[in-house]
C-alpha cells in the first residue's frame, strides 16, 4: 500500500507541472484567460506560436512518462516488488498523472486535456504499437479534418483499442486494458465543450497560417 501510496503522489505531482501556464508566463500571457482556457499544448500552439506549443507537448509527454517510469524504479528499487505489483505500480503513476495535468493543485485544479500526457503514458507503459496506433489515428483525423479535437478524440478511443487488441494478443493484460478505458474516458469528459461545438458546427479547425507575400 506504501508503495502504491507513493506511487500517486508523485505522479500527482509530476503530472501537475503546467508547463503551458509556464510557457504563457514566459511571455506575459495567462493561457487560462485566452483561447479555450485550457494550459495544454493545444491552447499553447493556438495562442503561444509552434515554438512554445511544440515544446508544451514535448513537457507533458515527458512528465507522463516519467511519472510511469518512476513509478516502476520506486517498486524495483526501493520495494523488489514482483513484476505485477510494478505494472500495478506504474499503472497507479499514470491514472495519477491524468489526473494531475488535468486537476493540478498548483493552478486551483484547472488544466488541460490530458492528450499529450496521455502520449507520453501510452510509451511507457503499453507495448510500442498501442502508441504507434494511437499515433497514426490522431494523424489521420488531424489531417483529414483539420480538428485538434476530433483527432484527440480519435486517439483517445484507439488506446483502449489497442491495449485490448494488444492484449488478445498475449502482450497485455486486463489491468491495463482497463487503465486505457478509464484513459479514453478522462480525456473524453474533457473534451465534452468540443465535443458540443463540433455537433453545433462552432468547433474552430486548426488552419495553417497564411504565408507573408513576397
Amino acid at each position: 500500500m506504501t508503495l502504491y501510496l507513493i506511487a500517486a503522489l508523485q505522479a500527482y505531482l509530476l503530472g501537475s507541472i503546467p508547463w503551458g501556464f509556464l510557457a504563457g508566463q514566459v511571455q506575459g500571457i495567462d493561457l487560462r484567460t485566452q483561447g479555450s482556457g485550457s494550459t495544454g499544448a493545444t491552447n499553447a500552439l493556438r495562442i503561444l506560436g509552434k515554438k512554445w506549443g511544440y515544446t508544451v507537448f514535448a513537457l507533458d509527454a515527458l512528465k507522463g512518462w516519467l511519472a510511469v517510469i518512476v513509478a516502476f524504479l520506486v517498486a524495483l528499487k526501493a520495494y523488489d516488488a514482483p513484476q505485477a505489483a510494478v505494472i500495478n505500480a506504474g499503472i497507479v503513476g499514470a491514472i495519477f498523472a491524468m489526473i494531475g495535468h488535468i486537476y493540478p493543485i498548483w493552478l486551483q485544479f484547472q488544466g488541460g486535456k490530458g492528450i499529450a500526457t496521455a502520449a507520453g503514458i501510452m510509451i511507457a507503459l503499453f507495448p510500442p504499437p498501442v502508441f504507434a496506433f494511437g499515433l497514426f489515428v490522431w494523424l489521420t483525423l488531424f489531417y483529414t479534418t483539420r480538428y485538434v479535437s476530433v483527432a484527440s478524440l480519435g486517439a483517445a478511443v484507439a488506446l483502449p483499442m489497442g491495449a485490448a487488441t494488444m492484449w488478445a494478443l498475449g502482450q497485455g493484460d486486463t489491468l491495463r486494458s482497463s487503465i486505457a478505458g478509464i484513459m479514453c474516458l478522462l480525456a473524453i469528459w474533457r473534451h465534452k465543450s468540443n465535443i458540443s461545438r463540433l455537433l453545433s458546427g462552432t468547433e474552430k479547425r486548426f488552419e495553417k497560417k497564411p504565408r507573408p507575400a513576397a
